[in-house]
């Protein structure tokens, strides 16, 4: 977002007392002397504001991100990376996309929940291509980074902890149960988010709502292939706003 200040005392100084001399001519009679004037009083000093007790105090800083771009052929997803709060899997991801190793994959998995359509996920990737996949990238789970599996997330697939490499996935709704658990029994480490859409979430769904092939795919996976996998056609950095 994520995501106090003492108070200042101010020093006034006292302005002296100016008084006037006295001069007359030589030898002349001594005029009485004059009452000495009193000080003059110094303003008081202001008094710093204080929030109320409760009051919200100074906003912190957004985590730093970077954005890139998915182009697909169903459209462009705009990627936010969390460059700073999962900086080995952005890095691992930007490693892949600026070696243009995702260019020519595809998004080829999709998933909804029968009684809830808008939560599911779609995955695309390498699918462990020997000639694109680079070395693993190690787990950073959600119970480290504080991210989670909300609507727009995007995550590593992986088998064991440890061992994503290019395969990822971009979450529909909320999906909490994929975050880390320490403490559940088993493989607890969920999966590890690493940024978020910020433009073309339509374009996430119509890849969730493209039509699957019921033979296709192993275990759970099973039924979840798209009957025609939606091309990734490249992947870039986007220039900061100038």
């Amino acid at each position: 977002m994520k995501r106090m200040l003492p108070l200042a005392a101010l020093a006034v100084s006292l302005i002296p007392a100016l008084v006037a001399p006295l001069s007359a001519p030589l030898f002349a009679q001594a005029p009485e002397q004059a009452p000495e004037q009193a000080p003059t009083p110094s303003p008081p000093a202001p008094i710093p504001p204080v929030s109320p007790p409760g009051a919200p105090g100074p906003a912190k800083p957004s985590p730093k991100t970077l954005p890139v771009a998915i182009v697909t052929s169903a459209g462009t997803i705009t990627i936010a990376l969390e460059v700073e709060r999962a900086p080995l899997t952005s890095a691992n991801f930007l490693r892949y996309l600026d070696q243009k190793r995702l260019d020519g994959t595809s998004f080829y998995r999709a998933f909804t929940y029968p009684t809830d359509p808008g939560t599911g996920l779609i995955q695309g990737g390498t699918r462990n291509d020997p000639k694109r996949i680079l070395k693993p990238v190690p787990h950073e789970p959600t119970s480290k980074t504080g991210l989670t599996h909300d609507d727009g997330a995007l995550s590593m697939a992986r088998g064991a902890p440890g061992s994503a490499d290019g395969d990822f996935f971009i979450i529909l709704g909320r999906m909490e149960g994929l975050d880390a658990n320490p403490a559940a029994g088993g493989d607890n480490q969920g999966y590890a988010v690493f940024g978020h859409v910020v433009e073309g979430m339509d374009v996430v769904r119509a890849i969730a709502g493209a039509a699957k092939n019921p033979h296709l795919g192993v275990g759970v996976m099973k039924g979840q292939m798209l009957a025609s996998p939606v091309k990734i056609l490249g992947t870039r950095r986007i220039a900061p706003a100038k």
